[in-house]
């Protein structure tokens, strides 16, 4: 395994550092809209919102090529959303890493928003309320008193999201496809490599996957289930 660590050259890395940016940007993006739906669906009572909730958790039941499929209906080059990109910006998502940032977001939302809807429900409403006699406006409420107070459950919901945009793979492929140096992450490298027959190339970024992954998920669990004082 050493003397193929010593043979990889920088293009046999270059699928994790796109999966590591690919996964960064989905996870912010899947925070932002997954801690404002989680709000919505713990604190209000928005009609429908039980709906919303069902849609937004699909990606979790749905196959990964049923949600890579709706993002090509959506925004792909014949959808009219896509129609619209191409012709104004000369601009599309698919075939790029961009595509795959879309297709990790998709598939990651429903953990933030799970978890943050999950932690927002159990937030003590009596402190919110003394933060208000306090003539707190509700903005500065929610960021002084609520969202801390629910930070330990969004932050290992995120932790989740960001182990998952990193382990997607159909939806990406249907989306940004596998080009090698532009599109290729590492769930798509290890495919590539075992279909070329490199055993060891795709065993050396399994370990890395796996080294990734559960770093990611002890993290989660220690802010999920902190040790007792």
């Amino acid at each position: 395994m050493s003397d193929l660590l010593h043979t990889l050259n920088a293009t046999d890395w270059a699928p994790l550092w796109l999966s590591l940016k690919v996964a960064g940007v989905a996870t912010a993006l899947a925070w932002l809209f997954g801690v404002a739906l989680g709000w919505v669906v713990a604190r209000t009572r928005l009609p429908g919102r039980s709906v919303l909730e069902a849609v937004c958790m699909l990606p979790l039941v749905l196959p990964p090529t049923v949600i890579g499929y709706g993002i090509l209906l959506a925004a792909g080059r014949r959808s009219p959303l896509g129609a619209w990109l191409r012709e104004h910006f000369d601009y599309s998502i698919v075939f790029s890493w961009h595509g795959a940032v879309v297709a990790s977001t998709v598939v990651a939302l429903p953990l933030v928003l799970k978890s943050a809807s999950a932690a927002f429900a159990n937030v003590d409403r009596s402190l919110e309320a003394a933060a208000r006699t306090l003539r707190q406006s509700p903005w500065s409420v929610f960021v002084r008193v609520t969202l801390p107070l629910a930070a330990p459950g969004i932050v290992a919901g995120t932790l989740l999201a960001f182990a998952r945009a990193m382990g997607e793979f159909g939806a990406s492929l249907m989306v940004a496809g596998s080009i090698p140096g532009k599109t290729q992450t590492l769930s798509m490298a290890i495919y590539d490599a075992v279909q070329a027959g490199e055993d060891d190339v795709a065993m050396l970024l399994v370990l890395v996957t796996s080294v990734l992954s559960v770093s990611v998920l002890l993290v989660s669990n220690r802010w999920f289930n902190p040790r007792p004082a």
